[in-house]
């Protein structure tokens, strides 16, 4: 009985010592992890082990998941965790094909994440949408194509790179470099060169556009350095709502059809803060375009900023409500240009070029209602109806070989509304001022202009008024 009443007090104290170290270690346990989870929240480290190896999760938001329809953090998806490599000579294709792929089936934000410090060859590409949220294409690395047509699958079309369609509320963005390596392109033989006769010779010529945009809304790109394309920059084709911001643009002044920004069939375009340089337009703007808005662009070399050519083989060409204000254009073959096809019809109307500073450029001022590529051009009865322009604070420089305005309008359909106001332009080199260039153009001058224009017909054509079936759009 003794020896049992000992064995009883002996697991009691047992009992209670075993009872004191669990809750000890339980405290400090719990103590702990209360530390990590504080210190965590703070600092949003990178989460190393996402729970599928092929998607990359952003960090860890510091309170609980947001639920699909709340509108949550953004997600980040870097291309590296798709198995983009990044080394210039790689393909890494497959991998922002993924990329794109996952991000956009994400219902809230998305952020496809290009690094800096890396080169990703990509392949002849299309990103398509639309994607359940809005995404931001984030290029602060370098993108490239593979190195000219003999590096070019067979099996990939040749007449584009990247192209990103249907897709709705993407931003392509970043501080990084877009090399369309563009050279080899160029050199192709069927291209224009400076040889005898500017001859060239036949062949292939199908070249990429470096990034087109198609039956898109809502897009903006800003930010990025783009150069060497083998074709155009940039191609807005049938878009609504488009946003271009600090863009620099750059390709050798006779690199061939090199153009900065082509839109078509586009809408509600703004191109702000951005310099271009490159061997055709800086912006040009075709067919089916309203609401653009062009400020503060710095053009040259180049072609300058062109509406048009429309009304190509006989098509019905709408342009209208356009402004292009407080910009340079340098050393350029053009400054502000509306270029037509003899035999087009439509209207391009509602234009406005107001504030620019014109340096060393050929044609300051010109509308060309005889665009033609070749000598042998047929003159033809229909045209695209050119009406309501006006010029205002146009000054500067121009190149004496061209005068600094023309305007060479239809024998059938002639310009109207044409109208200058504070114009300034006196030749780059020497004294020769010489005198604006008008056929059959129409308007009036609301200041004294330098040159004097003395050849602009007032009122309205005859052939205007009786043609009540002409289309303006």
């Amino acid at each position: 009985m003794e020896y049992s009443c000992v064995s009883l007090l002996t697991f009691c104290m047992s009992l209670l010592c075993f009872l004191i170290s669990t809750q000890g270690r339980w405290h400090h346990h719990h103590h702990h992890t209360k530390h990590k989870h504080h210190s965590h929240h703070d600092t949003m480290p990178e989460i190393s082990a996402p729970p599928e190896p092929s998607i990359a999760l952003a960090p860890e938001p510091s309170g609980p998941p947001d639920d699909e329809n709340s509108g949550g953090s953004t997600e980040v998806f870097d291309v590296r965790k798709f198995g983009a490599i990044g080394d210039g000579v790689t393909d890494d294709t497959n991998a922002f094909k993924m990329a794109w792929d996952t991000a956009c089936q994400v219902n809230s934000s998305s952020t496809i994440y290009v690094p800096n410090g890396f080169s990703f060859m990509i392949q002849s590409t299309i990103f398509t949408g639309p994607c359940q949220g809005g995404l931001v294409f984030q290029i602060d690395g370098t993108l490239m194509p593979p190195d000219g047509p003999e590096e070019w699958p067979k099996n990939n079309s040749k007449r584009q790179w990247l192209v990103f369609y249907r897709v709705n509320q993407m931003s392509l963005q970043g501080g990084g470099a877009i090399d369309g390596r563009g050279q080899k392109w160029w050199d192709l033989p069927c291209k224009p060169h400076k040889g005898i006769n500017a001859t060239t010779l036949p062949g292939p010529c199908d070249s990429p556009v470096a990034i087109r945009f198609f039956m898109s809304s809502n897009l903006t790109v800003q930010g990025l350095k783009v150069k060497d394309s083998p074709q155009f920059h940039f191609r807005f084709d049938g878009c609504q709502n488009v946003h271009v911001e600090s863009l620099h643009i750059t390709a050798p002044a006779l690199s061939p059809n090199t153009d900065g920004i082509h839109i078509a069939n586009t809408n509600g375009v703004q191109i702000y803060n951005s310099v271009i340089s490159n061997g055709d337009d800086c912006v040009s703007i075709g067919s089916g375009c309203y609401d653009v808005d062009i400020r503060n662009l710095t053009c040259g070399p180049g072609h300058g900023i062109s509406i048009g050519s429309l009304g190509n083989h006989n098509s019905k060409a709408c342009v209208h409500n356009v402004t292009v204000r407080d910009s340079v254009i340098k050393v350029s073959d053009n400054g502000v240009r509306i270029k037509t096809w003899q035999g087009g019809s439509g209207a391009v109307s509602g234009i406005m070029f107001g504030n620019i500073h014109m340096i060393s450029v050929r044609n300051p001022i010109i509308i060309d209602q005889f665009y033609c590529l070749t000598k042998d051009c047929l003159n033809q009865t229909s045209a695209v109806y050119v009406s309501d322009i006006l010029y205002e604070g146009i000054k500067g420089t121009y190149d004496t070989r061209s005068p600094p305005m023309h305007f060479g309008c239809s024998d059938s359909v002639p310009c109207t509304n044409i109208t200058l106001s504070d114009i300034e332009l006196l030749p780059a080199q020497g004294d020769i001022v010489l005198d604006p260039f008008c056929w059959n153009a129409y308007g009036e001058l609301e200041t004294l202009t330098i040159p004097p224009v003395y050849c602009l017909r007032e009122g309205v054509p005859r052939s205007i008024l009786d043609n009540k079936d002409m289309d303006h759009c």
